[in-house]
């Protein structure tokens, strides 16, 4: 198994070296300088999109909550369709239209004079939620290679964090994207082929699976039947509002702002929709599988390791039920799944603080080069940063990621919907989102769950769009002050 690993790193390596030699410019570095086909970009979105969450966050979800969980896939897999449904397309052609690099720039170039204001606050709140976001993606590592190798977490996260850093470092945009759509492969190869080698195991135990799902209420007391009260309500509620994330998220949206043309944006939408479909089904059976397995005893003594983190339910079905070679495959994906979230997430970090902060502040203009070099370093320093915060909090990974899930959609996510799909948008209504989006996550979090039992997720989201659709309705935005249509 080690040995198979090792292969993997160095395949890594490999493509590493090769494609960070085409990243020669700043545009390169940030966005690929339009060098990339469609399918290595939807690849890379979907990797990028699910990170340790999709293979120990929501595995262990479904691990733990049984039926109830199937309420948060569809909430994901509802919100991926939207997104390449109805925002690809137009997306890559405002970024044709404005030349932005990044998400913010889309809305300082569409609103004339917002330059600053846009890119500082936007800065902000991306630099804020998404190092919370890095720190989920290295303590997933360190589970990973706590579980497989039995290396201590400690130095598991040191292993993965140091690996994504430097690769991101070196390579930029290309090389994130060339290995983001290597690791989908493996991502989704680990969920098919798990869950089929797991039921001819649950079959050899005589498991009856047509009974569980109609129980469907082991460990919580959730269950299908449970959507006739208000309990049950907001369960799937909670669930289903993960979908309003994923039109906020910048690590995805970059994706497509960087297809070539309009052919390759509608295109690329049907290789997204079906990886998502696989790869989601998949993870839900894994979590739901194990649990029966774990029941039957078919786990042995590693049953234990589950008992006390749900979210390692993967990583011991593949060292228990798969030979060492095939479980290093599988294993390869699921370090895949933290690699190519948290590469890109340190992308959007360094590049908001060049092109939305440096650049916007600075009065100097400044050379390609000096821009390139101060994108790696900052790359490295927030790796540091994200690494730090993985060693010092105890939030499990599905709890790091709904935080930081909500806090970016929330802001982003209405100003983008708006921004594509309603010609009255303004930039007054932006600016709503953007605020109410990161205060509502916050104040929700801390003091509103509990109380109300409704997720930040759903709860910053839809205040955050009502108030981008008041400001947009009170302040609209004069027509020699919108710089392009985006309808």
């Amino acid at each position: 198994m080690i040995t198979v690993f090792i292969i993997y790193i160095v395949i890594i390596i490999g493509i590493v070296i090769y494609s960070a030699r085409r990243s020669k410019t700043n545009s390169d570095f940030v966005l690929g300088g339009k060098k990339i086909s469609g399918i290595s970009l939807a690849l890379s979105e979907r990797a990028t999109g699910e990170s340790a969450w999709l293979l120990l966050g929501l595995t262990g979800l479904a691990y733990s909550e049984g039926m109830a969980a199937i309420w948060v896939a569809i909430g994901c897999v509802s919100g991926i369709f939207f997104l390449w449904l109805f925002l690809a397309e137009p997306l890559q052609r405002i970024t044709a239209e404005t030349n932005a690099l990044t998400v913010p720039a889309l809305f300082s170039r569409t609103f004339k004079g917002t330059s600053r204001n846009f890119s500082l606050l936007s800065s902000i709140i991306i630099i804020f939620f998404f190092i919370l976001y890095i720190a989920a993606q290295f303590s997933g590592s360190g589970k990973i290679f706590n579980d497989t190798f039995k290396i201590d977490p400690f130095w598991g996260m040191v292993i993965g964090s140091a690996l994504v850093t430097i690769y991101t470092m070196l390579g930029g945009f290309i090389t994130v994207v060339a290995t983001d759509a290597f690791q989908a492969v493996l991502m989704v190869v680990t969920c098919v082929v798990l869950p089929i080698v797991a039921l001819f195991i649950a079959a050899s135990y005589n498991i009856d699976f047509a009974e569980t799902v109609l129980q469907a209420q082991y460990t919580v007391p959730h269950n299908l039947s449970s959507a006739n009260n208000i309990t049950g309500g907001l369960l799937i509620l909670n669930g289903l509002s993960w979908a309003f994330g994923y039109t906020g998220q910048p690590q995805l949206l970059t994706r497509m702002m960087a297809m070539r043309n309009k052919k390759e944006a509608l295109q690329s939408r049907w290789v997204a929709i079906g990886w998502t479909l696989m790869a989601y089904i998949g993870a839900f059976l894994i979590g739901f599988i194990g649990y029966k397995l774990v029941q039957a005893g078919a786990l042995g003594a590693n049953a234990e390791i589950v008992a006390k983190d749900s979210e390692k339910i993967l990583p011991v079905m593949v060292m228990t039920l798969l030979n060492p070679i095939l479980a290093g495959i599988l294993l390869s994906g699921a370090v895949s799944a933290m690699m190519s979230t948290a590469s890109s997430q340190l992308m959007v970090v360094s590049s908001s603080i060049t092109e939305d902060l440096y650049l916007q502040l600075s009065k100097k203009k400044t050379k390609e080069k000096k821009l390139l070099l101060m994108n790696r370093l900052l790359t490295l320093a927030v790796g540091v940063v994200g690494f730090i915060l993985a060693i010092s909090m105890k939030e499990t990974v599905y709890g790091l990621v709904s935080y930081a899930w909500s806090g970016i959609g929330a802001s982003f996510g209405p100003a983008i919907v708006l921004l594509v799909l309603w010609k009255g948008f303004s930039r007054a209504g932006a600016y709503a989102s953007l605020v109410t989006g990161t205060l509502s996550t916050v104040i929700w979090k801390t003091w509103l769950v509990d109380v109300t039992g409704v997720s930040e997720r759903l709860a910053s989201y839809l205040l955050a769009f009502s108030m981008a659709v008041l400001f947009s309705l009170l302040f609209p935005e004069k027509k020699e002050n919108k710089e392009n249509s985006t309808v």
